[in-house]
Formats: structure tokens, C-alpha cells, sequence
């Protein structure tokens, strides 16, 4: 038989006191690591860096920074860890001029506000001035200050299903072509209640109706530079695609030619 090392009972009792003391040592620390850390946390909760100092905006251009901070809730002096961050987000985005907002706090205690607007597509005209026509089909209630920016204006037009596909054909109609747009009129009639009449910018007039018209006014470059620059008349994208002139005599110098260059394939 193979024998085997006893340990007497006083060699184990040194090594078991020094085991339990390290694992004392260690609690111990814990617990005043677990208590400094309260202390600290209560004093910087108490301390000015755990109050909102500052509050920056970026993204605006249609409201301005007082606007969006007032509009928000968000105030300076209160706890930066209980202001309502995502609250303030959602009132911001029941404003028709925002359609995207997040806030985020910043080192060691501001506010990060970041807006997206709705772009401005048009102005509607009204008494008092222009009103800046949004994306979403919204019209400001406030008339544009200053220089307006080269946007289509747009009469008789409401808040509805006509301004709403106008809007629509904003966003889709390639820019080169929508750029060319210079007024848009809302003329309704018995048989198509989304009727307009358009005026470019080259000088040809456009009749068309709002259910096709980004649609077919995607061809419209294709369509003017096949037209005799020097005969103004309207292009009519209602039914088909065909043009006929304001002077009658060069009407009928230029139907036939017009008419077959015009159509769309």
C-alpha cells in the first residue's frame, strides 16, 4: 500500500484563517466600492453636471432653434437622466414642418436636437403673399419672408386630394423636368374634378389632369423640344398628348407636324 500525507488539523487551520480573511478583504471592498459609488452618484445628481446646460438644434431651416425648443418641452436646469427625450420626439413630430426628429444627450450634459423638415415644393398664392406648400401636402400658415426660393406657384389650390397629388408628383418627377413648372392653376371641371393648367417656363402651356400627370409629364421635355420654340400654345396631356397654338393661323401652318411629334410612345 502506497502511503498517503497526513496533514495535521493545526497545519490546515493557518492556511484556512488566511483563505477567509482574503475573501473578508474582498467583501469588504466590494462594499465600500458599492458605497462610494452611492455617494458619488447622489453628488453628481445634486451637481450642476447632471442638470441640462445647453440645448443644440441642427436641421432647421423652416423653424427656428426657439421654435423647435419651445415646441419640444425640453428645458435647460432640469435632470438630464429624466428629461423625456423620446416624449419631446413625438411632439416634434406632430408638427406638419418636421418629419423626422431625435434627441440625444451630449458630453457632460447637453441636448442634441436633430430635425428633418418636410422640403418645400411650392408656393401657394393667396391674399397676403406666398405660402410655402410642404411635401406632405401642407400649406404654411405663415407667408414666405424675403426671396422665395424658384419653386412652381400654385393657384386656388387647398389642402386635399388635388394638392396632394401635385405633391406626389413632386417627389417623383425627375428635377430637370419639375424645375421647368413655373405656375400651376386648379381649374376643375364637370368631367375631371383634377384638372389644371400649367404655364412652363419655356413659355408652352400644359393641360393635363393630376391623376396622370407625373406620369405624363415625364415626356414633356421630349415633347417641347420637338415644338416649334417660336409657336406658343398648349400641350394637352390629358387624353393622349397633342398641341395646338394660340394663333390659329400658325395652327394650322404646324397642327399636323406638332400633333405626330408630340405623342408620347
Amino acid at each position: 500500500m502506497t502511503k498517503q500525507k497526513v496533514i495535521s488539523i493545526e497545519d490546515r487551520i493557518p492556511k484556512l484563517k488566511q483563505i477567509r480573511k482574503k475573501k473578508a478583504n474582498r467583501r469588504l471592498l466590494l462594499l465600500l466600492s458599492v458605497f462610494f459609488t452611492l455617494i458619488l452618484l447622489v453628488v453628481y445628481l445634486q451637481s450642476p453636471l447632471s442638470k441640462v446646460a445647453e440645448i443644440h438644434v441642427k436641421g432647421n431651416k423652416l423653424m427656428t432653434k426657439q421654435e423647435i425648443i419651445e415646441q419640444s418641452g425640453l428645458e435647460i436646469g432640469v435632470n438630464i437622466w429624466t428629461v423625456g427625450k423620446g416624449k419631446a420626439e413625438e411632439v416634434l413630430l406632430k408638427d406638419d414642418r418636421i418629419k423626422g426628429a431625435s434627441i440625444t444627450a451630449g458630453f457632460p450634459n447637453d441636448l442634441m436636437v436633430a430635425v428633418v423638415e418636410q422640403n418645400e415644393i411650392a408656393y401657394a398664392a393667396r391674399k397676403g403673399g406666398l405660402y410655402p406648400v410642404l411635401q406632405n401636402g401642407k400649406i404654411l400658415s405663415e407667408p414666405v419672408s424675403g426671396a422665395p426660393l424658384q419653386l412652381p406657384i400654385l393657384y386656388d389650390f387647398k389642402e386635399g386630394k388635388a394638392l396632394d397629388l401635385f405633391a406626389e408628383a413632386a417627389e417623383t418627377l425627375p428635377s430637370e423636368v419639375f424645375n421647368t413648372i413655373s405656375e400651376v392653376y386648379y381649374e376643375p371641371k364637370k368631367n375631371d374634378s383634377l384638372h389644371i393648367k400649367a404655364f412652363m417656363t419655356d413659355g408652352f402651356e400644359v393641360s393635363a389632369t393630376l391623376s396622370t400627370f407625373a406620369e405624363k409629364m415625364v415626356y414633356y421635355p421630349s415633347i417641347s423640344t420637338q415644338l416649334n420654340p417660336d409657336v406658343k400654345g398648349v400641350i394637352d396631356l390629358e387624353v393622349g398628348s397633342y398641341f395646338k397654338a394660340y394663333d390659329p393661323a400658325q395652327q394650322q401652318e404646324t397642327s399636323e407636324e406638332a400633333e405626330e411629334e408630340a405623342e408620347t410612345p
